[in-house]
């Protein structure tokens, strides 16, 4: 369970400074030498969730995957750039993708390319606890080595995405709502996330910490200073320093609750830190929505008005403000479970910002899945998780 984790400042996206970190976090984790070979093609998978523009920390931001593939290319090894976002895995759509979070841009300023290989293919997965078989992107098989580069952020269905939870860009968006229908309990869910994790193995990884966002992650939350880098040659053991400096006890999220119980975590005292101190990166108030449900309800045996009660006021739910929706559809082509209809409003209904007649998203509560993927995807921020008075009252 031992790992080596590195935590240095960074308070900006200057390139130079960037780099100078990154730098820095690399030669505290020994340098490249014992994880990759020069000649060797590596992945770097950032967190490219959606058509996001770098300043709304919704993303791995451009400055750092660009610094870190600078330090790859002088060391000798070859760099892709690629990730599965939520939606079809299609050149339309990752190519709109690297163009709005500045990969493109990337790819343009040095010797590095954007994965176009928009195959997948299925892998067996013996290490996988409920997951012995994977579909996965076909990028994997062009590279030799896989980097995880994530964005330090809160999230609505899992408390907290980080280095573990951005390997999930390894499936093929379509595949990932099916992941997300057939295992909505969370803790199953986190268990799914770690065998995706531990199948695409990757060999470091880096947690852009300079500005996180809190709140309603993981899109629609508010950018926060965190002014952290954060390096690791486990994945998990980063998870843990992460959330330990936002706040967060092991208990608290599910895919650290799930690596502890599996043995694949310890106390946070095992962790061989470098760098700078934990503690002298805390946010206590660091804002959390946590989306999770106090109780789960689905499939149980309690009775039919027991799950009425606690459906209406125990589960948080995603919640729709009308006023910012502009009736894109978006959260409905999301929506793995497909409880949410269009509703055609006239103007005198609802006056549509673009001054044209338009379309209302409505969720069926009583079917949904509470999976959050329409406030994750939703590029208007139109969709925030409601947490019921009750649940406030409990402290649940």
């Amino acid at each position: 369970m031992s790992a080596q984790c590195s935590l240095l400042p960074c308070d900006s996206y200057d390139y130079d400074k960037v780099y100078a970190a990154l730098s820095a976090s690399i030669q505290n984790l020994g340098g490249f030498g014992p994880y990759i070979s020069p000649g060797e093609r590596v992945l770097l998978k950032p967190n490219l969730l959606m058509k996001k523009r770098p300043e709304e920390a919704a993303t791995t931001h451009p400055v750092f995957v660009s610094a870190l593939a600078s330090l790859l290319l002088e060391y000798g090894a070859k760099v892709v750039i690629g990730d599965s976002p939520g939606g079809p895995f299609t050149p339309a759509l990752i190519n709109s993708v690297y163009k709005a979070t500045g990969m493109s841009d990337i790819a343009a300023a040095a010797e590095v390319t954007l994965n176009t290989n928009f195959n997948s293919f299925k892998k067996e997965n013996p290490r996988g606890l409920i997951m012995k078989r994977l579909t996965l992107t076909d990028m994997l098989n062009d590279v030799d080595k896989v980097i995880s580069v994530a964005k330090l952020k809160s999230h609505a269905m899992m408390t907290f995405t980080g280095a573990v939870k951005n390997m999930f860009g390894v499936v093929p968006g379509i595949v990932k709502a099916e992941y997300h229908l057939n295992i909505p309990n969370y803790e199953q869910f986190a268990d799914m996330l770690i065998d995706v994790c531990l199948c695409s193995a990757p060999v470091l990884s880096f947690m852009d910490g300079i500005i996180g966002m809190e709140g309603h992650g993981p899109a629609s939350g508010t950018p926060v200073d965190t002014h952290v880098i954060l390096a690791s040659d486990s994945p998990y053991h980063l998870d843990q320093a992460a959330c330990h400096i936002i706040g967060l006890s092991v208990k608290e999220v599910p895919i650290l609750k799930r690596l502890q119980e599996r043995e694949m975590i310890g106390r946070l005292t095992d962790i061989n830190f470098v760098g700078d101190a934990p503690d002298s990166f805390m946010m206590p108030s660091f804002h959390i929505v946590r989306g999770k449900s106090p109780l789960t309800i689905k499939d149980s045996n309690l009775p039919g008005f027991v799950k009425a009660f606690v459906g209406r006021h125990m589960q948080s739910r995603p919640v729709i403000n009308i006023t910012d929706c502009i009736g894109c559809g978006i959260c409905k082509e999301a929506c793995p479970a497909k409880v949410i209809d269009m509703f055609a409003v006239t103007a005198e209904d609802l006056p549509p910002k673009a001054g044209e007649p338009r379309f209302r998203p409505e969720i069926d509560y009583d079917h949904c899945i509470r999976c959050y993927c329409c406030q994750e995807l939703c590029p208007y921020k139109a969709i925030k998780v409601y947490k019921p008075r009750m649940v406030k009252i409990l402290r649940l």
